[in-house]
């Protein structure tokens, strides 16, 4: 299909026009036919349920999608002005910076300083430069200088996904791209990359599932349904107000304060302009006459209790305790000192702290995968969802990965690939799935084996949609019901406080503290020390405290 594109001088920084593509051997199409521009100095968030093929538009702009990853791409993608195909995806580097959904994408596994330097090396820029640039990248997003000789491989899945970034920006490119940026960042992180985005002169596209905090920055939001098809683009104000009933359906993610103004709309309060954040919504409540305002408390108290867990009483004897553990991944030395704690029937725990904290390490540790330097464990081996969610997958196809755990029960498989939204892939290898629909099936099966006293979950929402996210929030209230423990390793303050009741904080090789997770979080010396933030959940929560409803 030819398409005629914009004039040079007033080229967006990236059309699509009807681009459909369809992977080798799949029956439909990943995503399209879309047609769409993004303007420079614009910025631009995607939001889709997993599977639709975002990540698959995405890599159309540099033509990695189909030159690297071999697919049928139908209609036309412009980037910059110019074809994306009239260059190779190594040639649009020195245009366009991408930060990729998995950071070992991106890495080599050299030193931190030399992967921030690698782009800028093989454009043979200047040493100089090369050193001014990698300096300035560091420092943006928080790399103490101790890191530059450490090898990536030695890193956590979240310091990984910051050198990842501070490479990305180092490449100082015109158009900056990230897939899942914040999935893997410490909120104080995450407040970091967002304030890079939010630079005016920067031209951003950007697909994310944490909201709070990026939403604010964004110019215009494009939403495309689970069809793969566009099914509207515009303000961000006016497309969660417009369309916030069909996003629900469709299971995308949509800002706090959008849901419950959706809820406000929905008994005749009607807030203007429509907010995007908890602090504006609170603003507009305190403006209410009495009347309404009560009225809007009655919905607000229904609105929290939906978000925000109850605690529960410990109930039994320890499944699992750790006494004066020293705590160290696979071949490396101890990173946590002298842990106890113990983990009881029933119990929902947050694992929080900064990237590098230890957090995946003690998890490990309490789940029984790996030994103590010292101290002693004492308990039965507990199941483990691990970052990547392919480490766990052991079978050729979706359907036979959960049947593995389930036995050959079809009526027990298919009612979990039906609430895990997998079946259209059930006969495909899990390899095959995109981020969100690998993560969904690893946590199906293991939250569906009834082996495990206990479940440890590593960053279980990262790449997740919001209707996934809903169904782990769900199974973690059950199993926790049945008189298992679930420990939640979290950088997602908001899905800690709606499925945790106690929370435990890594800093500095120990214990910072270990108790009810809604006295930590509001605990803002302890959050700062950690790189956490409180979520903006909690201050509508003082606010229905202190206000006349």
């Amino acid at each position: 299909m030819n398409v005629a594109f914009s004039a040079p001088d007033a080229a967006p920084a990236v059309a699509w026009r009807e681009v459909a593509v369809r992977y080798p051997y799949a029956d439909n199409l990943a995503v399209g036919p879309v047609s769409l521009e993004f303007r420079k100095g614009e910025r631009l968030l995607i939001l889709g349920p997993s599977g639709c093929g975002k990540s698959t538009l995405l890599g159309t702009v540099t033509g990695l999608v189909p030159a690297t990853i071999p697919a049928e791409v139908g209609g036309e993608v412009a980037t910059l002005g110019e074809p994306a195909a009239s260059r190779s995806p190594a040639q649009w580097s020195s245009s366009v910076a991408q930060l990729f959904q998995d950071a070992d994408q991106t890495l080599c596994g050299m030193t931190v300083g030399d992967e921030v330097a690698f782009a800028l090396e093989n454009r043979a820029l200047a040493a100089g430069e090369i050193a001014v640039r990698v300096e300035r990248a560091l420092e943006r997003v928080g790399i103490p200088a101790n890191w530059r000789i450490r090898r990536t491989t030695s890193l956590s899945g979240g310091e990984k996904q910051v050198v990842a970034l501070a490479a990305a920006l180092a490449q100082e490119a015109e158009l900056f791209i990230a897939d899942e940026p914040t999935a893997h960042l410490s909120p104080q992180a995450a407040a970091r990359l967002h304030a890079v985005i939010g630079e005016e002169s920067r031209t951003s596209l950007v697909i994310d599932h944490r909201l709070d905090g990026l939403i604010d920055m964004i110019d215009r939001v494009a939403i495309i349904g689970r069809d793969g098809l566009l099914i509207a683009e515009g303000p961000p104000r006016d497309i969660f107000r417009i369309h916030g009933e069909r996003l629900a359906l469709e299971g995308i993610w949509r800002p706090l304060a959008s849901d419950l103004d959706r809820l406000l709309h929905g008994i005749g309060i009607v807030l203007e302009p429509p907010p995007l954040t908890l602090a504006e919504i609170i603003a507009a409540l305190d403006r209410l006459s009495p009347g309404d305002r009560s009225a809007a408390g009655t919905v607000i108290r229904h609105f929290l209790s939906d978000r925000i867990a109850e605690p529960v009483p410990p109930i039994g004897e320890a499944l699992v305790t750790l006494d004066r553990a020293a705590c160290a991944p696979l071949f490396a030395k101890p990173v946590l000192h002298d842990v106890t704690l113990q983990i009881r029937p029933g119990e929902t725990i947050a694992l929080l702290g900064h990237n590098g904290a230890g957090k995946s390490t003690l998890g490990a540790t309490l789940a029984g995968l790996l030994r103590l330097r010292g101290g002693t464990r004492t308990g039965p081996a507990g199941g483990f969802a691990f970052q990547r969610p392919e480490t766990q997958f052991t079978e050729a196809s979706v359907r036979a990965e959960l049947q593995s755990i389930l036995g050959r029960s079809s009526i027990h498989v298919d009612s979990l690939l039906s609430a895990w939204r997998l079946e259209k892939v059930a006969t495909q290898h899990p390899f095959e799935l995109s981020q969100g629909q690998k993560r969904r099936l690893a946590l199906a099966a293991l939250t569906a084996d009834k082996r495990w006293p206990f479940l440890v979950l590593d960053e279980p929402t990262a790449g997740l949609d919001a209707a996934a996210s809903d169904e782990i929030a769900s199974r973690i209230a059950k199993i926790a019901s049945a008189g298992r423990a679930v420990i939640v390793i979290t950088h997602d303050m908001d899905f800690a406080l709606k499925t945790c009741s106690r929370g435990i904080v890594l800093h500095d090789g120990s214990l910072a503290a270990d108790a009810p997770l809604r006295d930590i979080l509001r605990d803002h010396q302890l959050l700062g020390k950690a790189g956490l933030y409180a979520p903006e959940l909690l201050r509508l929560a003082d606010w229905m405290e202190t206000a006349p409803c």
